[in-house]
């Protein structure tokens, strides 16, 4: 560990290549996977055709690591692919703090997704639910009868559940049938869609009635993961300030809103990265922050005393196996960064950086306001869309920072001013 904590000392300072040799050294990468991630091996025309459909090219996103986390007692560095500035200096710089004076546990709550077999109209909704429950077992052999490998694995159908869903139309209510599955180590997207269609002939033998949808649900609230930021000796006046942005979040969906975006800014990376359906787990979490019927944040900050405890509980549906994980390079070198093998330690990692990056945010907006650290990092954006080449893009930031200190704001105009003036002196000194 402390070799490590030596390793990522200094990071954002070092060279892309230097970064590299230490992202192998920490994490025991080989030449290969290096390669892969500095685009050296780049994704094959191949791949990439079975992927999608219609492929014509690439859209390549920068793939960082977040320094200085230690989740559950591991040092841990987190790739990241996502092109907004400020999400992973702010997840590191937030991680480094919890690091020196705090710690980051998890624990995962459930191991099922859910699959909907749905009868949309019944002429008798009670016969129906006796037919399907005493033939229950049937229909639950029926379904590991379909995923044989799964059930090989250790997984398979566990249970099978039965809702009365009021229709909208106030004619009558629709049948839901849920079939609770063990993915093991997958995502389960396909798996459990096979499972709900290969039901459906049955279904509709058993109950006379016709069978509508056959489908996943992206809300798996019978897998949730779990994490705790615990950070002591916290300045009251930062911690009451977190404490009392979080409450603004309780009591405003539109602050609850971005808040939870905050949260996403540091799941969605690491899902990208590892080639997950970061769209699912976006859907489902933000149904989860839904379920009192009032829109929620999934975060609760509280001061005790001088701790500050912060809590994350979201319904993530992951897989380290499987789908793009399998086949994309970037994500198998990724998924080995994280030293996971298990889908339940990768949706728990998300959750932790899913707080912290939280927490982040939290603390810019009780201290010295959002603005200023994003504005900062967006400096070096800001010199390239005004045209700066490669040499000049550190002079056109470093000239905008200066400028943010004093006006508190820059703009692409300025930087276009800066970058004209830098021109014109380099002229006169060349003459």
């Amino acid at each position: 560990m402390e070799t490590h904590r030596k390793l990522m000392e200094g990071f954002h300072r070092l060279s892309q290549a230097e970064r590299l040799e230490r992202v192998k050294s920490i994490c025991g990468l080989d030449q290969k996977d290096a390669d892969i991630l500095s685009g050296k091996i780049p994704l094959s025309p191949e791949v990439s055709e079975h992927l999608i459909e219609n492929v014509v090219g690439y859209f390549p996103l920068p793939l960082g690591v977040a320094t200085n986390f230690n989740i559950d007692g591991k040092d841990l560095l987190i790739p990241m692919a996502v092109e907004e500035t400020s999400i992973i200096a702010a997840a590191s710089a937030t991680a480094k703090w919890i690091r020196k004076e705090g710690s980051i546990h998890t624990y995962a709550k459930g191991s099922l997704i859910i699959g909907q077999v749905q009868i949309p109209h019944l002429k008798n909704i009670a016969a129906a639910r006796r037919h399907l429950h005493e033939k229950r077992d049937l229909l639950m052999g029926l379904a590991n009868a379909c995923i044989p490998g799964l059930v090989n694995r250790g997984g398979g159908v566990r249970d099978i559940a039965f809702r009365e869903v009021a229709r909208p139309t106030g004619d009558g209510s629709m049948l839901v049938i849920h079939i609770l599955c063990d993915p093991c180590d997958a995502m389960g997207a396909n798996l459990i869609n096979q499972v709900c269609e290969a039901l459906k002939p049955r279904v509709e033998e058993l109950t006379g009635e016709r069978v509508g949808l056959c489908i996943l649900s992206n809300l798996v609230d019978t897998k949730l993961v779990a994490a705790e930021v615990v950070i002591r000796n916290v300045d009251p006046v930062i911690g009451k300030g977190i404490e009392e942005a979080a409450l603004f979040a309780k009591a405003d969906p539109y602050r609850a809103t971005t808040h939870n975006k905050g949260v996403l800014n540091g799941i969605d990376p690491i899902l990208i990265a590892t080639g997950n359906d970061w769209r699912a787990v976006e859907s489902g979490i933000h149904a989860y922050a839904a379920r009192s019927g009032k829109y929620q944040p999934v975060t609760d900050w509280r001061l005790d005393g001088t701790d500050l405890v912060g809590r994350i509980e979201v319904p993530l549906a992951v897989g380290t196996c499987g789908g793009v994980t399998r086949i994309h390079p970037t994500a198998q070198v990724s998924l080995k960064m994280l030293r996971v093998g298990r889908a339940e330690d990768l949706a728990r990692i998300c959750a932790a950086v899913g707080l912290v990056q939280n927490l982040g945010a939290l603390k810019a907006l009780a201290t010295v306001g959002i603005v200023r650290g994003h504005m900062q990092l967006h400096a070096a954006n800001l010199a390239i869309a005004a045209g700066a080449d490669i040499h000049e893009i550190a002079q056109v930031r470093d000239r905008l920072a200066q400028i943010l200190e004093v006006e508190k704001t820059i703009n692409l105009s300025r930087a276009k001013e800066i970058l004209e003036a830098i021109r014109v002196r380099t002229q006169s000194n060349a003459v």
